[in-house]
């Protein structure tokens, strides 16, 4: 048995939407094929966008996408991507695959594809192959309403009004691809390109977001932070508004042999679990460390990649990405959701790498067709926690599950998050135990709830969606849930991720 105590009475931080943040780089067919599509190719698009991906990813509430990358963004050129697309300079994309990237998808697309969506808009900027007036004449380009040569340029180009930039990146892994640096280099680097981001809208002012470090790396994010903090007057906290944070889900915790999307053990689908938990461990590390330099919390913690990481699909570009998506993907974004939600007072945004094609993605496409995959009916549950005020749960007594194999694997069954919004309480739940259900008995400090309802993504250790079967994996009304005396009471499927509201 286990007891989920909701203390409904204290409220422990509030969600950001962007907590549920998407990710899309120019990498294999994330963004062509994926989003962006000819408007004489017969797919229904609305200015190249496909219209099948737009409305499925306005109907999970897609807060914000980061663009143009990843390690894509620092050997991007952003003039490269304006103008008569068939003008545009072409490049070789050498990070990913070695294919010729033609620039057909840029500023003007980007800001149109968030038109559609209706979201927040996260750049990365170059500083890998950049310089600094580079990225300040992309802000200018984008922000300024004045007249001015990239206003006016921008405007040639048939935008007149400025967008909003809402979250800026200074460089991205500019510990590995995005210029092997050291952290105090980078830290005088991003002090220097920050000071040329202008803030053209101060009503609005754009976010800026600091590299943060490789998985582990605390040396990173101290060294930045003492660097990026020295000689600042505290108000300024370090001249950013993030730092961010990059960790991957490779089962084996091998880079070489990352293990299959598909064909995997019941060993290895523990261990997925163990490394993705690992999470919560890079969290509260780093947290402890900007807590030194910040300790009121206004240097949001920025995790804009995650996800799980497997070997390519055979037959596939090893370059694109491309993997398939389980009912074991599913129970990893909910355990991850459920962590954010509960470090919200320092996690202030995350994008799941990717949104389409790549990774672990929500969306994949074949030509004309599409699927949805487990990963997105997870984030179709979460949506509900958006804007909401996370609560402070305690849960026990959800008893250790794992393996018999050689090596052991221990891990909680169960993770869970509450929020409140709009006198709405909101419970996600995991349960990554492949063959036992746990009975859970939910009570609460005030709440007297006299109404339940429930969703729930469940499926087979391995059963995923295709284009051509679409709901092998996907989210049902989930009806066993029960009033008691004393609060809520249930029974959570094995490799299950279920949604509770009460009201």
């Amino acid at each position: 048995m286990a007891e989920l105590l909701i203390n409904d009475m204290k409220m422990e931080g509030h969600i950001n939407p962007e907590l549920q943040g998407q990710f899309s780089e120019h990498l294999g067919r994330g963004i062509y094929e994926g989003i962006f599509v000819k408007e004489d190719s017969g797919i229904p698009n609305v200015n190249g966008m496909r219209q099948d991906v737009v409305n499925a990813l306005k109907k999970i509430h897609v807060p914000v996408l980061r663009w143009p990358g990843g390690c894509f963004a620092d050997e991007y050129h952003w003039m490269d991507g304006i103008g008569p697309r068939d003008q545009r300079k072409k490049m070789v994309n050498t990070n990913w695959g070695g294919v010729i990237e033609d620039n057909s998808f840029g500023t003007h697309e980007y800001f149109e594809l968030l038109s559609q969506l209706g979201c927040k808009s996260y750049i990365n900027g170059n500083v890998g192959s950049g310089t600094v007036r580079e990225m300040s004449e992309w802000m200018e380009y984008m922000m300024f309403g004045g007249k001015s040569p990239m206003a006016d340029l921008r405007r040639a180009n048939g935008h007149d009004a400025p967008w909003h930039v809402d979250w800026f990146g200074v460089g991205n892994e500019n510990w590995g691809c995005g210029g092997n640096m050291r952290p105090a280099y980078y830290a005088d680097l991003y002090r220097r390109y920050q000071s040329f981001l202008r803030q053209y809208d101060p009503e609005h002012p754009v976010k800026k977001v600091a590299c943060g470090p490789n998985s582990g790396d605390q040396n990173w994010t101290r060294k930045v932070l003492d660097a990026c903090c020295e000689g600042v007057a505290p108000e300024q906290h370090g001249l950013m508004d993030g730092l961010s944070l990059h960790y991957y889900t490779v089962p084996t915790g091998v880079w070489s042999h990352k293990g299959s999307s598909l064909d995997f053990s019941e060993e290895e689908w523990y261990q997925t679990f163990r490394q993705t938990l690992v999470m919560e461990d890079l969290i509260r590390a780093h947290s402890a460390i900007m807590d030194q330099y910040d300790p009121e919390k206004q240097i949001g913690m920025v995790v804009d990649e995650w996800g799980t990481w497997y070997d390519v699909e055979p037959g596939t570009n090893p370059g694109f990405l491309y993997q398939q998506n389980t009912t074991r993907d599913a129970i990893v974004a909910g355990i991850n959701l459920n962590i954010f939600n509960k470090h919200c007072d320092r996690v202030k945004m995350t994008c799941i790498a990717q949104t389409i094609n790549v990774l672990q993605s929500m969306i994949l496409t074949e030509g004309e067709k599409m699927t949805l995959t487990p990963t997105y009916h997870v984030f179709d549950l979460y949506h509900h926690h958006q804007d909401a005020e996370l609560l402070e749960s305690t849960l026990t007594g959800d008893e250790m599950t794992g393996t018999k194999g050689e090596v052991p694997v221990e891990i909680p069954a169960l993770s869970e998050s509450v929020s409140e919004k709009d006198g709405v309480i909101t419970v996600t739940m995991t349960n990554a135990d492949l063959a036992k259900a746990y009975p859970v008995n939910i009570r609460f400090a005030s709440a007297r709830p006299s109404k339940v309802t429930g969703r729930i993504v469940t499926g087979a250790m391995n059963a995923h969606n295709t284009v051509d079967q679409t709901d092998n994996v996907k989210a049902e009304d989930f009806t066993e849930a029960r009033i008691t005396g004393d609060g809520v009471a249930f029974e959570i499927p094995p490799r299950s991720v279920v949604l509770l509201q009460f009201c």
